[in-house]
Protein backbone atom coordinates (compact mmCIF):
# COMPACT_ATOMS: atom_id res chain seq x y z
CA UNK A 1 0.00 0.00 0.00
CA UNK A 2 1.12 3.93 -0.67
CA UNK A 3 2.76 5.19 2.13
CA UNK A 4 0.99 6.94 5.18
CA UNK A 5 1.05 11.19 5.32
CA UNK A 6 4.67 10.85 7.58
CA UNK A 7 5.87 13.98 7.54
CA UNK A 8 9.55 16.06 7.64
CA UNK A 9 10.48 18.12 10.35
CA UNK A 10 9.47 20.53 8.76
CA UNK A 11 5.99 19.39 7.96
CA UNK A 12 6.33 18.01 4.41
CA UNK A 13 4.12 14.89 3.56
CA UNK A 14 6.36 11.63 2.06
CA UNK A 15 5.54 9.99 -0.82
CA UNK A 16 5.15 10.98 -4.82
CA UNK A 17 2.42 13.57 -6.20
CA UNK A 18 0.73 13.45 -9.37
CA UNK A 19 0.24 17.57 -10.79
CA UNK A 20 -2.12 17.99 -13.32
CA UNK A 21 -5.26 20.45 -14.04
CA UNK A 22 -8.46 18.86 -13.37
CA UNK A 23 -9.16 18.97 -16.91
CA UNK A 24 -5.42 17.62 -17.72
CA UNK A 25 -7.43 14.07 -18.00
CA UNK A 26 -11.11 14.06 -19.90
CA UNK A 27 -12.69 16.46 -19.65
CA UNK A 28 -13.24 17.38 -15.63
CA UNK A 29 -11.23 16.03 -12.35
CA UNK A 30 -14.08 13.06 -12.05
CA UNK A 31 -12.25 11.80 -15.24
CA UNK A 32 -8.89 11.88 -13.54
CA UNK A 33 -10.37 10.59 -10.33
CA UNK A 34 -11.95 7.03 -12.18
CA UNK A 35 -8.88 6.33 -13.61
CA UNK A 36 -6.96 7.07 -10.45
CA UNK A 37 -9.08 4.24 -8.50
CA UNK A 38 -8.39 1.99 -11.89
CA UNK A 39 -5.52 -0.89 -10.74
CA UNK A 40 -2.78 0.35 -12.59
CA UNK A 41 -2.48 3.53 -10.55
CA UNK A 42 -2.39 1.38 -7.31
CA UNK A 43 -0.23 2.74 -4.52
CA UNK A 44 0.93 4.75 -7.36
CA UNK A 45 0.46 8.35 -5.59
CA UNK A 46 0.03 9.75 -2.11
CA UNK A 47 -0.70 13.29 -2.96
CA UNK A 48 -2.14 15.18 -5.50
CA UNK A 49 -1.05 19.24 -7.02
CA UNK A 50 -4.43 20.54 -8.34
CA UNK A 51 -3.49 23.72 -10.43
CA UNK A 52 -5.91 26.41 -9.93
CA UNK A 53 -8.35 26.23 -12.77
CA UNK A 54 -9.75 24.21 -9.86
CA UNK A 55 -10.97 27.62 -8.60
CA UNK A 56 -12.83 30.72 -10.72
CA UNK A 57 -9.92 31.88 -13.01
CA UNK A 58 -9.59 33.59 -16.00
CA UNK A 59 -6.06 33.51 -17.96
CA UNK A 60 -2.73 31.99 -17.59
CA UNK A 61 -4.37 28.96 -17.22
CA UNK A 62 -5.89 29.15 -13.72
CA UNK A 63 -3.31 31.78 -12.50
CA UNK A 64 -5.38 34.86 -12.75
CA UNK A 65 -7.31 34.45 -10.09
CA UNK A 66 -11.18 35.45 -9.53
CA UNK A 67 -11.98 33.84 -6.11
CA UNK A 68 -10.96 31.00 -4.59
CA UNK A 69 -14.15 28.91 -4.56
CA UNK A 70 -14.87 25.66 -6.33
CA UNK A 71 -15.07 26.19 -9.92
CA UNK A 72 -17.53 22.93 -10.34
CA UNK A 73 -17.40 22.89 -14.01
CA UNK A 74 -14.46 21.07 -13.52
CA UNK A 75 -14.30 20.28 -10.04
CA UNK A 76 -16.60 19.31 -7.02
CA UNK A 77 -15.79 18.42 -3.16
CA UNK A 78 -17.27 14.78 -4.09
CA UNK A 79 -14.30 14.62 -6.35
CA UNK A 80 -12.16 15.79 -3.47
CA UNK A 81 -13.61 13.51 -1.56
CA UNK A 82 -13.03 10.18 -3.59
CA UNK A 83 -9.33 11.24 -3.97
CA UNK A 84 -8.86 11.60 -0.26
CA UNK A 85 -10.70 8.22 0.20
CA UNK A 86 -7.95 6.67 -2.80
CA UNK A 87 -5.44 8.07 -0.07
CA UNK A 88 -4.46 11.01 -1.82
CA UNK A 89 -3.25 14.29 0.01
CA UNK A 90 -3.87 17.61 -1.62
CA UNK A 91 -1.51 20.80 -2.89
CA UNK A 92 -3.00 23.91 -3.99
CA UNK A 93 -1.84 27.17 -5.20
CA UNK A 94 -2.52 30.54 -3.05
CA UNK A 95 -1.33 33.41 -5.99
CA UNK A 96 0.38 36.12 -3.37
CA UNK A 97 0.77 38.89 -5.96
CA UNK A 98 -2.16 39.17 -8.24
CA UNK A 99 -5.41 39.07 -8.39
CA UNK A 100 -7.75 39.08 -11.85
CA UNK A 101 -8.94 42.29 -13.10
CA UNK A 102 -12.46 39.67 -13.05
CA UNK A 103 -12.39 39.28 -8.97
CA UNK A 104 -14.88 40.84 -6.74
CA UNK A 105 -12.12 43.22 -5.19
CA UNK A 106 -11.56 44.73 -8.00
CA UNK A 107 -14.83 45.15 -9.74
CA UNK A 108 -16.03 47.35 -6.99
CA UNK A 109 -12.58 49.56 -7.62
CA UNK A 110 -13.98 50.11 -11.11
CA UNK A 111 -17.45 50.72 -10.29
CA UNK A 112 -16.81 52.39 -7.02
CA UNK A 113 -13.65 54.46 -7.79
CA UNK A 114 -12.44 56.52 -4.99
CA UNK A 115 -15.38 55.49 -2.78
CA UNK A 116 -14.33 51.79 -3.10
CA UNK A 117 -13.54 49.79 -0.28
CA UNK A 118 -10.74 48.18 -2.08
CA UNK A 119 -8.63 51.59 -3.11
CA UNK A 120 -6.14 50.62 -1.39
CA UNK A 121 -6.21 46.56 -1.84
CA UNK A 122 -4.04 46.73 -5.44
CA UNK A 123 -1.25 49.40 -6.13
CA UNK A 124 -1.68 52.51 -7.28
CA UNK A 125 1.28 53.17 -9.33
CA UNK A 126 1.62 57.19 -8.70
CA UNK A 127 0.79 56.64 -5.58
CA UNK A 128 3.66 54.50 -4.37
CA UNK A 129 6.07 56.56 -6.72
CA UNK A 130 4.70 59.95 -6.45
CA UNK A 131 8.11 61.00 -4.03
CA UNK A 132 10.55 58.88 -5.82
CA UNK A 133 9.87 59.64 -9.34
CA UNK A 134 8.69 62.61 -11.20
CA UNK A 135 5.20 63.12 -13.33
CA UNK A 136 5.52 62.24 -17.21
CA UNK A 137 3.94 63.38 -20.01
CA UNK A 138 1.35 60.33 -20.05
CA UNK A 139 0.55 61.13 -16.51
CA UNK A 140 2.29 58.05 -15.12
CA UNK A 141 5.11 58.92 -12.33
CA UNK A 142 8.33 57.60 -13.62
CA UNK A 143 10.69 56.35 -10.80
CA UNK A 144 14.36 58.05 -10.50
CA UNK A 145 16.98 56.55 -12.65
CA UNK A 146 18.29 55.19 -9.65
CA UNK A 147 15.01 53.16 -8.67
CA UNK A 148 13.80 52.16 -12.32
CA UNK A 149 17.42 50.42 -13.32
CA UNK A 150 16.96 48.55 -10.14
CA UNK A 151 13.42 47.27 -10.95
CA UNK A 152 13.43 43.42 -11.66
CA UNK A 153 10.87 43.25 -14.67
CA UNK A 154 8.54 40.51 -16.32
CA UNK A 155 8.27 42.24 -19.44
CA UNK A 156 8.72 45.31 -22.13
CA UNK A 157 8.07 48.77 -20.37
CA UNK A 158 6.76 49.46 -16.71
CA UNK A 159 4.28 47.73 -15.09
CA UNK A 160 1.18 49.59 -15.48
CA UNK A 161 -2.38 49.25 -16.41
CA UNK A 162 -3.97 52.88 -16.87
CA UNK A 163 -7.55 52.16 -14.82
CA UNK A 164 -10.53 54.22 -15.53
CA UNK A 165 -12.48 55.29 -12.54
CA UNK A 166 -16.38 55.98 -12.78
CA UNK A 167 -15.69 60.07 -12.69
CA UNK A 168 -13.75 59.33 -16.41
CA UNK A 169 -9.99 59.58 -14.94
CA UNK A 170 -7.88 57.23 -15.37
CA UNK A 171 -5.24 55.76 -12.31
CA UNK A 172 -2.45 53.79 -12.97
CA UNK A 173 -2.28 50.45 -11.02
CA UNK A 174 0.58 48.02 -11.06
CA UNK A 175 0.53 45.08 -12.89
CA UNK A 176 3.60 42.73 -13.15
CA UNK A 177 1.83 40.07 -15.60
CA UNK A 178 -0.61 40.18 -17.99
CA UNK A 179 -3.07 42.75 -19.12
CA UNK A 180 -5.11 43.75 -21.86
CA UNK A 181 -7.38 46.02 -22.87
CA UNK A 182 -10.33 46.01 -25.73
CA UNK A 183 -13.70 47.97 -25.63
CA UNK A 184 -16.99 47.15 -26.82
CA UNK A 185 -18.58 48.34 -29.50
CA UNK A 186 -20.38 51.51 -29.52
CA UNK A 187 -23.80 51.97 -30.33
CA UNK A 188 -25.65 55.07 -31.94
CA UNK A 189 -28.11 55.89 -28.86
CA UNK A 190 -25.21 55.94 -26.82
CA UNK A 191 -23.49 58.51 -28.81
CA UNK A 192 -26.83 60.42 -29.00
CA UNK A 193 -26.68 60.61 -25.40
CA UNK A 194 -23.54 61.59 -24.68
CA UNK A 195 -24.20 64.93 -27.68
CA UNK A 196 -23.76 63.52 -30.83
CA UNK A 197 -26.34 65.05 -33.15
CA UNK A 198 -28.65 61.89 -33.75
CA UNK A 199 -28.45 62.35 -37.63
CA UNK A 200 -24.78 61.09 -37.54
CA UNK A 201 -24.09 59.23 -34.95
CA UNK A 202 -25.00 55.54 -37.05
CA UNK A 203 -22.13 56.56 -40.00
CA UNK A 204 -19.93 57.62 -36.10
CA UNK A 205 -20.34 54.29 -34.24
CA UNK A 206 -19.73 52.18 -37.72
CA UNK A 207 -16.55 54.47 -38.30
CA UNK A 208 -15.25 53.82 -34.57
CA UNK A 209 -16.38 50.62 -34.35
CA UNK A 210 -14.57 49.41 -37.38
CA UNK A 211 -11.37 51.35 -36.36
CA UNK A 212 -11.93 49.30 -33.04
CA UNK A 213 -11.92 45.86 -34.70
CA UNK A 214 -8.87 46.35 -36.66
CA UNK A 215 -6.88 47.28 -33.00
CA UNK A 216 -6.80 51.11 -33.61
CA UNK A 217 -6.21 53.11 -30.25
CA UNK A 218 -8.98 55.28 -29.18
CA UNK A 219 -6.81 58.54 -29.63
CA UNK A 220 -5.68 57.69 -32.86
CA UNK A 221 -9.38 57.02 -34.35
CA UNK A 222 -9.83 59.61 -37.35
CA UNK A 223 -14.01 60.48 -37.31
CA UNK A 224 -13.22 61.80 -40.65
CA UNK A 225 -15.64 64.69 -41.40
CA UNK A 226 -17.15 64.47 -37.64
CA UNK A 227 -13.82 65.49 -35.03
CA UNK A 228 -16.15 67.65 -34.27
CA UNK A 229 -17.85 65.61 -32.05
CA UNK A 230 -13.94 63.10 -31.20
CA UNK A 231 -14.45 64.67 -27.37
CA UNK A 232 -18.16 62.81 -26.68
CA UNK A 233 -17.41 59.61 -29.12
CA UNK A 234 -14.25 59.11 -26.86
CA UNK A 235 -16.37 59.58 -23.45
CA UNK A 236 -18.50 56.66 -24.94
CA UNK A 237 -15.59 54.59 -25.77
CA UNK A 238 -13.34 54.99 -23.03
CA UNK A 239 -17.02 53.89 -21.02
CA UNK A 240 -16.83 50.44 -22.99
CA UNK A 241 -13.14 49.44 -21.90
CA UNK A 242 -12.65 45.72 -20.74
CA UNK A 243 -9.54 44.57 -19.19
CA UNK A 244 -8.09 41.20 -18.48
CA UNK A 245 -4.86 41.03 -16.48
CA UNK A 246 -3.78 39.69 -13.16
CA UNK A 247 -3.47 42.87 -10.37
CA UNK A 248 -0.91 43.55 -7.96
CA UNK A 249 -2.43 43.51 -4.37
CA UNK A 250 -1.43 45.59 -1.73
CA UNK A 251 0.34 43.86 0.93
CA UNK A 252 0.34 46.93 2.62
CA UNK A 253 -3.13 46.96 3.40
CA UNK A 254 -4.80 44.81 6.25
CA UNK A 255 -7.85 44.34 3.75
CA UNK A 256 -5.29 42.05 1.72
CA UNK A 257 -4.04 40.25 4.89
CA UNK A 258 -7.74 39.46 5.85
CA UNK A 259 -8.18 38.09 2.56
CA UNK A 260 -5.32 35.86 2.80
CA UNK A 261 -6.67 34.30 5.84
CA UNK A 262 -9.83 33.49 4.63
CA UNK A 263 -8.75 32.02 1.42
CA UNK A 264 -6.39 29.76 3.43
CA UNK A 265 -9.25 28.73 5.78
CA UNK A 266 -11.00 28.06 2.46
CA UNK A 267 -8.12 25.59 0.98
CA UNK A 268 -7.91 23.97 4.49
CA UNK A 269 -11.83 23.27 4.14
CA UNK A 270 -11.24 21.53 0.51
CA UNK A 271 -8.58 18.69 2.24
CA UNK A 272 -5.50 20.57 1.36
CA UNK A 273 -2.24 19.85 3.36
CA UNK A 274 0.54 21.88 1.43
CA UNK A 275 -0.03 25.31 -0.26
CA UNK A 276 2.77 26.83 -2.62
CA UNK A 277 2.26 30.93 -2.23
CA UNK A 278 2.98 31.61 -5.89
CA UNK A 279 4.93 34.90 -7.26
CA UNK A 280 5.27 35.56 -3.28
CA UNK A 281 8.61 37.22 -4.37
CA UNK A 282 6.93 39.97 -6.57
CA UNK A 283 4.83 40.84 -2.88
CA UNK A 284 6.85 42.85 -1.09
CA UNK A 285 7.57 46.70 -2.86
CA UNK A 286 9.64 49.09 -1.71
CA UNK A 287 11.18 52.04 -3.77
CA UNK A 288 14.49 51.83 -4.34
CA UNK A 289 14.37 47.85 -4.23
CA UNK A 290 14.37 45.36 -7.15
CA UNK A 291 10.94 44.40 -5.92
CA UNK A 292 11.75 41.30 -6.74
CA UNK A 293 12.47 39.30 -3.17
CA UNK A 294 13.20 42.24 -1.21
CA UNK A 295 14.51 41.84 2.15
CA UNK A 296 13.77 41.95 5.04
CA UNK A 297 10.54 42.54 4.00
CA UNK A 298 10.14 39.32 2.10
CA UNK A 299 10.79 37.36 5.06
CA UNK A 300 8.46 39.42 7.69
CA UNK A 301 5.23 38.85 4.55
CA UNK A 302 6.54 35.24 4.53
CA UNK A 303 6.51 34.65 8.52
CA UNK A 304 2.97 36.37 8.82
CA UNK A 305 1.69 33.89 5.95
CA UNK A 306 3.44 31.17 7.88
CA UNK A 307 2.03 31.76 10.92
CA UNK A 308 -1.80 31.70 9.19
CA UNK A 309 -0.90 28.50 7.65
CA UNK A 310 0.05 27.10 11.14
CA UNK A 311 -3.19 28.36 12.22
CA UNK A 312 -5.16 26.27 9.61
CA UNK A 313 -2.56 23.02 10.13
CA UNK A 314 -1.24 24.21 6.58
CA UNK A 315 2.10 23.87 4.99
CA UNK A 316 2.91 27.36 3.09
CA UNK A 317 5.81 26.34 0.37
CA UNK A 318 7.16 29.45 -1.21
CA UNK A 319 8.16 29.46 -4.70
CA UNK A 320 11.57 31.72 -6.35
CA UNK A 321 13.28 31.47 -8.87
CA UNK A 322 16.35 32.76 -8.82
CA UNK A 323 20.19 31.79 -9.78
CA UNK A 324 21.93 29.66 -8.02
CA UNK A 325 25.00 32.14 -7.37
CA UNK A 326 22.60 34.36 -5.10
CA UNK A 327 21.75 31.36 -2.76
CA UNK A 328 18.08 31.98 -2.20
CA UNK A 329 17.15 29.21 -2.18
CA UNK A 330 19.25 28.68 0.50
CA UNK A 331 18.05 31.46 2.32
CA UNK A 332 14.39 30.09 1.73
CA UNK A 333 15.95 26.71 3.53
CA UNK A 334 17.36 28.65 6.37
CA UNK A 335 13.95 30.15 7.12
CA UNK A 336 12.60 26.97 8.03
CA UNK A 337 10.70 26.18 4.29
CA UNK A 338 10.69 23.59 1.81
CA UNK A 339 12.10 24.48 -1.70
CA UNK A 340 10.94 23.97 -5.22
CA UNK A 341 14.38 22.17 -7.21
CA UNK A 342 14.29 24.01 -10.23
CA UNK A 343 17.97 23.27 -10.43
CA UNK A 344 16.83 19.17 -10.89
CA UNK A 345 15.67 19.50 -14.41
CA UNK A 346 18.28 21.24 -16.33
CA UNK A 347 20.78 19.35 -14.40
CA UNK A 348 19.10 15.84 -15.49
CA UNK A 349 19.35 17.45 -19.29
CA UNK A 350 22.82 18.17 -19.04
CA UNK A 351 23.68 15.32 -17.25
CA UNK A 352 22.32 12.67 -20.19
CA UNK A 353 22.79 15.44 -22.92
CA UNK A 354 27.29 14.73 -21.87
CA UNK A 355 26.99 11.87 -19.91
CA UNK A 356 28.57 13.35 -17.34
CA UNK A 357 27.03 13.33 -13.68
CA UNK A 358 29.45 15.57 -11.56
CA UNK A 359 27.13 18.77 -11.78
CA UNK A 360 24.10 17.10 -10.78
CA UNK A 361 26.51 15.02 -7.64
CA UNK A 362 27.20 18.78 -6.70
CA UNK A 363 23.93 19.45 -6.58
CA UNK A 364 23.04 16.59 -4.61
CA UNK A 365 25.94 17.05 -1.97
CA UNK A 366 24.44 20.64 -1.14
CA UNK A 367 20.90 19.29 -0.54
CA UNK A 368 22.98 16.79 2.23
CA UNK A 369 25.26 18.90 3.23
CA UNK A 370 22.79 21.45 3.99
CA UNK A 371 19.65 19.30 4.96
CA UNK A 372 17.41 20.82 2.21
CA UNK A 373 13.70 20.08 2.04
CA UNK A 374 12.23 19.99 -1.42
CA UNK A 375 9.99 19.31 -4.34
CA UNK A 376 11.30 17.95 -7.78
CA UNK A 377 10.54 17.64 -10.66
CA UNK A 378 11.15 17.01 -14.67
CA UNK A 379 8.48 18.99 -16.31
CA UNK A 380 5.72 21.09 -14.99
CA UNK A 381 2.88 23.57 -15.94
CA UNK A 382 5.41 26.07 -16.42
CA UNK A 383 8.75 25.77 -18.42
CA UNK A 384 11.97 24.19 -17.68
CA UNK A 385 13.97 27.04 -15.91
CA UNK A 386 17.47 27.37 -16.94
CA UNK A 387 18.11 30.98 -14.91
CA UNK A 388 18.27 29.33 -12.16
CA UNK A 389 20.99 27.56 -13.06
CA UNK A 390 23.93 30.43 -13.40
CA UNK A 391 25.82 32.08 -11.18
CA UNK A 392 25.42 35.58 -9.63
CA UNK A 393 27.37 38.41 -8.95
CA UNK A 394 26.75 39.43 -5.32
CA UNK A 395 28.33 42.17 -3.44
CA UNK A 396 31.29 42.27 -6.13
CA UNK A 397 32.21 38.87 -5.70
CA UNK A 398 31.22 36.15 -8.42
CA UNK A 399 29.54 33.14 -6.82
CA UNK A 400 29.64 30.15 -9.09
CA UNK A 401 26.50 28.57 -10.87
CA UNK A 402 25.99 24.95 -10.87
CA UNK A 403 26.09 24.89 -14.68
CA UNK A 404 28.90 27.25 -16.46
CA UNK A 405 27.18 29.38 -19.34
CA UNK A 406 28.74 27.48 -22.08
CA UNK A 407 27.08 24.35 -20.47
CA UNK A 408 23.48 26.21 -20.07
CA UNK A 409 23.64 27.75 -23.43
CA UNK A 410 24.44 23.71 -24.47
CA UNK A 411 21.06 22.58 -22.42
CA UNK A 412 19.45 25.57 -23.71
CA UNK A 413 20.74 24.85 -27.39
CA UNK A 414 19.67 20.82 -27.39
CA UNK A 415 15.89 21.45 -26.29
CA UNK A 416 15.29 24.42 -28.53
CA UNK A 417 16.88 21.64 -31.48
CA UNK A 418 14.49 19.48 -30.50
CA UNK A 419 11.18 21.86 -30.77
CA UNK A 420 11.32 23.88 -27.28
CA UNK A 421 10.24 27.37 -26.96
CA UNK A 422 12.20 30.44 -25.05
CA UNK A 423 10.65 32.76 -22.64
CA UNK A 424 12.75 35.81 -21.99
CA UNK A 425 13.55 38.94 -19.20
CA UNK A 426 13.34 42.26 -20.36
CA UNK A 427 15.24 45.53 -18.70
CA UNK A 428 12.81 48.77 -18.06
CA UNK A 429 14.14 49.95 -21.63
CA UNK A 430 12.07 46.63 -23.60
CA UNK A 431 15.40 45.34 -24.14
CA UNK A 432 15.68 41.37 -23.17
CA UNK A 433 18.42 40.54 -20.57
CA UNK A 434 18.32 37.22 -20.19
CA UNK A 435 16.23 34.38 -21.34
CA UNK A 436 14.44 32.97 -18.36
CA UNK A 437 12.96 29.35 -19.45
CA UNK A 438 12.91 27.06 -22.36
CA UNK A 439 9.31 25.21 -22.70
CA UNK A 440 8.81 21.83 -24.05
CA UNK A 441 7.57 18.61 -22.78
CA UNK A 442 10.71 16.82 -20.64
CA UNK A 443 10.08 13.74 -23.31
CA UNK A 444 10.37 15.94 -26.23
CA UNK A 445 13.25 17.88 -24.32
CA UNK A 446 15.22 14.44 -24.69
CA UNK A 447 14.95 14.22 -28.12
CA UNK A 448 11.82 11.85 -27.68
CA UNK A 449 14.36 9.02 -26.31
CA UNK A 450 12.08 6.54 -24.24
CA UNK A 451 14.98 5.64 -22.83
CA UNK A 452 16.31 8.68 -21.20
CA UNK A 453 13.40 9.84 -20.38
CA UNK A 454 12.84 6.33 -18.10
CA UNK A 455 16.43 7.31 -16.53
CA UNK A 456 15.42 10.82 -15.68
CA UNK A 457 12.48 9.37 -14.02
CA UNK A 458 14.62 6.92 -12.22
CA UNK A 459 17.54 9.84 -11.14
CA UNK A 460 13.96 11.66 -9.58
CA UNK A 461 12.55 9.41 -8.35
CA UNK A 462 16.01 8.32 -5.98
CA UNK A 463 16.36 12.21 -5.69
CA UNK A 464 15.80 13.20 -1.85
CA UNK A 465 12.79 15.08 -1.35
CA UNK A 466 8.98 14.68 -2.90
CA UNK A 467 9.27 13.75 -6.68
CA UNK A 468 6.31 15.93 -8.38
CA UNK A 469 5.45 14.30 -11.62
CA UNK A 470 3.62 15.91 -14.35
CA UNK A 471 0.98 14.02 -15.95
CA UNK A 472 2.58 14.95 -19.67
CA UNK A 473 5.66 13.26 -18.84
CA UNK A 474 3.86 10.15 -17.09
CA UNK A 475 2.23 9.47 -20.69
CA UNK A 476 5.31 11.10 -22.47
CA UNK A 477 3.35 13.59 -24.11
CA UNK A 478 5.25 15.30 -27.07
CA UNK A 479 5.52 19.11 -27.69
CA UNK A 480 2.37 20.92 -28.87
CA UNK A 481 3.06 23.08 -31.36
CA UNK A 482 -0.13 23.94 -32.70
CA UNK A 483 -1.56 24.41 -29.26
CA UNK A 484 1.97 26.58 -28.87
CA UNK A 485 1.34 28.67 -32.11
CA UNK A 486 -2.32 28.92 -30.99
CA UNK A 487 -2.04 30.57 -28.00
CA UNK A 488 -0.69 34.15 -28.35
CA UNK A 489 1.62 35.48 -26.16
CA UNK A 490 1.46 33.08 -23.79
CA UNK A 491 1.43 30.42 -26.52
CA UNK A 492 4.44 29.42 -25.39
CA UNK A 493 3.66 27.38 -22.22
CA UNK A 494 0.61 25.32 -23.91
CA UNK A 495 3.53 23.14 -25.67
CA UNK A 496 3.55 21.07 -23.03
CA UNK A 497 -0.11 21.59 -21.38
CA UNK A 498 -2.08 19.06 -23.46
CA UNK A 499 -4.98 17.57 -22.65
CA UNK A 500 -5.49 13.82 -22.76
CA UNK A 501 -8.68 11.98 -23.32
CA UNK A 502 -9.59 9.38 -21.04
CA UNK A 503 -8.97 7.10 -23.82
CA UNK A 504 -5.68 8.15 -24.65
CA UNK A 505 -4.54 7.60 -21.11
CA UNK A 506 -6.06 4.25 -21.83
CA UNK A 507 -4.18 2.92 -24.68
CA UNK A 508 -1.21 5.08 -23.29
CA UNK A 509 -1.15 2.27 -19.89
CA UNK A 510 -0.08 -0.21 -22.47
CA UNK A 511 3.24 1.69 -23.30
CA UNK A 512 6.37 -0.10 -22.05
CA UNK A 513 7.27 3.81 -21.33
CA UNK A 514 4.48 4.42 -19.27
CA UNK A 515 4.25 0.89 -17.55
CA UNK A 516 7.82 1.49 -16.17
CA UNK A 517 7.53 4.68 -15.16
CA UNK A 518 4.18 3.88 -13.08
CA UNK A 519 6.61 0.35 -11.71
CA UNK A 520 9.28 2.86 -10.97
CA UNK A 521 6.65 5.25 -9.19
CA UNK A 522 4.90 2.77 -7.24
CA UNK A 523 8.39 1.73 -5.83
CA UNK A 524 9.17 5.24 -4.44
CA UNK A 525 5.59 5.41 -3.44
CA UNK A 526 5.85 2.01 -1.38
CA UNK A 527 9.16 0.95 -0.53
CA UNK A 528 10.37 1.99 3.17
CA UNK A 529 13.96 2.08 2.09
CA UNK A 530 12.85 5.99 0.68
CA UNK A 531 11.65 6.92 4.53
CA UNK A 532 15.40 6.44 5.34
CA UNK A 533 18.70 7.58 4.89
CA UNK A 534 20.28 8.61 1.65
CA UNK A 535 23.51 8.45 0.10
CA UNK A 536 25.45 8.92 -2.91
CA UNK A 537 28.34 6.43 -3.76
CA UNK A 538 31.36 7.39 -4.97
CA UNK A 539 31.81 6.58 -9.06
CA UNK A 540 33.24 8.17 -12.18
CA UNK A 541 31.63 10.84 -13.91
CA UNK A 542 29.82 8.83 -16.33
CA UNK A 543 28.27 6.63 -13.47
CA UNK A 544 25.52 8.31 -10.72
CA UNK A 545 25.01 5.32 -7.75
CA UNK A 546 22.24 6.38 -5.34
CA UNK A 547 21.29 4.64 -1.97
CA UNK A 548 18.53 4.76 -0.22
CA UNK A 549 18.55 2.67 3.45
CA UNK A 550 16.07 2.28 6.49
CA UNK A 551 17.44 -0.48 8.80
CA UNK A 552 17.24 -3.60 6.79
CA UNK A 553 15.55 -2.08 3.57
CA UNK A 554 17.54 -1.05 1.14
CA UNK A 555 17.00 0.66 -2.15
CA UNK A 556 19.81 1.57 -5.12
CA UNK A 557 19.33 3.11 -8.32
CA UNK A 558 23.11 2.33 -10.53
CA UNK A 559 23.19 4.71 -13.77
CA UNK A 560 25.76 4.73 -16.61
CA UNK A 561 25.06 7.88 -18.31
CA UNK A 562 27.41 7.57 -21.41
CA UNK A 563 24.29 4.46 -22.61
CA UNK A 564 21.56 5.46 -20.07
CA UNK A 565 21.51 1.98 -19.11
CA UNK A 566 20.50 1.31 -15.32
CA UNK A 567 19.12 -0.84 -13.10
CA UNK A 568 16.95 -0.97 -9.78
CA UNK A 569 17.65 -3.01 -6.80
CA UNK A 570 15.99 -3.48 -3.37
CA UNK A 571 16.06 -5.39 -0.51
CA UNK A 572 13.10 -5.76 1.89
CA UNK A 573 13.22 -6.73 5.56
CA UNK A 574 12.66 -9.95 5.41
CA UNK A 575 15.39 -10.57 2.74
CA UNK A 576 13.71 -10.75 -0.37
CA UNK A 577 15.27 -8.87 -3.04
CA UNK A 578 14.05 -7.64 -6.52
CA UNK A 579 16.65 -6.48 -9.31
CA UNK A 580 14.72 -4.74 -12.32
CA UNK A 581 17.37 -3.51 -15.48
CA UNK A 582 16.59 -0.93 -17.96
CA UNK A 583 18.79 -0.94 -20.82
Amino acid sequence: MAQDADTTARGLPNGVMLNLYPDSIGKRLSDAVELLHEPAFDDAFSLLYLLPTCFHSDLDRGFSVIDYDLNEDLVTPADLVALAARGMQFKFDLVLNHLSVASPQFQDLLHNGDASTYKDFFVDWNTFWHEHGELGADGHVIPYPEHLEKLFLRKPGLPILDVRFPDGTFRPYWNTFYQKVSYQPVTPDELTAAGVDESVASSIAMMVNGALENGTQPDKIDLDGYNHYLSQTLAVVDGKREYLGQMDINARSELVWDFYDETLAKLKSYGARIIRLDAFAYLHKEPGKANFFNKPGTWEYLDRLRAIGHKHDLTVFPEVHAEYGKELHQEVADQGYPIYDFFFPGLVIDALYRGDSVPLKHWIEDIQKHDLKTINMLGCHDGIPVLDLRGAMVNGLMRAGLLDDERIDAVMDSVISHGGRVKNLYGPDGKKIAYYQVNATFFSALGEDEQKLLLARAIQLFMPGIPQIWYLDLFAGCNDYAAADAGGAAGHKEINRTNLSVADVRADLARPIVRNQLELIRLRNTCAAFQGEFSVADTDERSLHLIWRNGDELATLRTDLANCSFEVSTKQADGTEQRLVFD
